[in-house]
């Protein structure tokens, strides 16, 4: 069957923004605030200093943050063991894979959203229409992200395992290369990816991590950092203005969304898509046992695997201090 062409504009920026997930460099960029002590900050493309520099979260900073973009999570981790940055966002996966590695890190926060922007994705003439039908086919998927846990317990919830597939292991870009040209049979994936592939109906989800993943993101810091009490309390700063900040994403989703689609070079209505999806339904919440459990869950999963080299204690890897009044880990997502 011949499959249906696409404007390469839409595909585009998707190709930009993969390419640029992809890699492993970093580059700094603004440094905000005033006063002597600097918080170093990773980020990436559209995510905590666009968030808050819309929001209006970024005016009377009493400590300097200098910014660095990373490419992905695994990146941006490797630099908080390195101690280049003091702390950054991540996706659920990446701080097992780096505790597994026996990095420095500490999760100190942590936003409770829906999976359903994590999928599992055919090509629109796919037979496929459930997830055991994945049986003997291929599926890209990039190793140790949100999606490679994803694809493992969505495979369990439907009695297969890892081994039943064949799994293409592939940055974003190649995997939108291969799934585009039909290459591989599925690709498991994230958002804003999810969105514009379906935007652009290039293809249609076969499952989503809803009810499956946690739905957890993070902001990770450097054990160095959490010792130095200047650093320290400008953390603590720093959470309070995300977590305002993701709430105004939550009332501003156009808005937002605008902001978003500008920075990331995405379609609006393909940003507009993934924080209705996704973003929008984050809510801060505690670090906590139900969470440890939960992140243990999935180092564990690795761990049989052999993904990772040895059993993880995920209890080590955390910080609850930042807590204060938040909800429990287990509080739903936002509708």
């Amino acid at each position: 069957m011949r499959r249906r062409l696409v404007p390469a504009a839409l595909l585009l920026p998707l190709a930009l923004l993969l390419t640029a997930c992809g890699g492993s460099s970093s580059a700094s960029t603004d440094t905000d605030g005033t006063g002597s002590v600097t918080l170093d900050v990773g980020d990436q493309k559209g995510g905590s200093e666009a968030i808050l520099r819309a929001a209006g979260e970024l005016e009377n900073l009493h400590y300097k943050i200098k910014w660095s973009t990373f490419t992905s999570g695994p990146p941006l981790l490797e630099a908080v063991n390195a101690r280049a940055v003091d702390i950054g966002g991540v996706g659920n996966t990446p701080p097992v894979f780096a505790a597994g590695a026996g990095s420095e890190i500490t999760v100190v926060a942590a936003w409770h959203g829906t999976s359903k922007g994590d999928t599992i994705l055919v090509p629109n003439g796919s037979k496929l229409t459930g997830t055991r039908q994945l049986k003997g086919r291929s599926v890209a998927v990039a190793q140790g992200s949100s999606a490679h846990y994803q694809l493992v317990a969505s495979l369990k919830a439907a009695g297969l395992s890892l081994s039943d597939v064949e799994v293409k292991y592939l940055q974003p870009a190649d995997a939108l290369a291969a799934f585009t040209s039909g290459k591989v049979d599925a690709w498991a994936v994230w958002d804003p990816y999810t969105s514009q592939v379906l935007q652009a109906g290039r293809g249609r989800v076969l499952t989503t991590g809803d009810g499956v993943t946690n739905g957890l993101t993070f902001q990770v810091a450097s054990p160095a950092a959490l010792k130095d009490p200047g650093k320290a309390a400008a953390v603590k700063d720093y959470l309070a203005r995300l977590r305002r900040a993701t709430d105004w994403v939550h009332d501003h989703q156009e808005e937002w969304a605008k902001v978003w689609a500008k920075d990331t070079g995405l379609p609006y209505e393909v940003a507009l898509a993934s924080v209705r999806r996704t973003n929008s339904t984050r809510v801060a919440v505690a670090v906590d046992k139900p969470l440890v459990a939960s992140e243990q869950r999935i180092a564990d999963t690795f761990a049989e695997l052999r993904l990772i080299p040895h059993k993880v204690d995920f209890a080590g890897f955390v910080d609850r201090r930042y807590n204060g009044g938040l909800p429990p880990s287990t509080t739903p997502a936002r509708g």
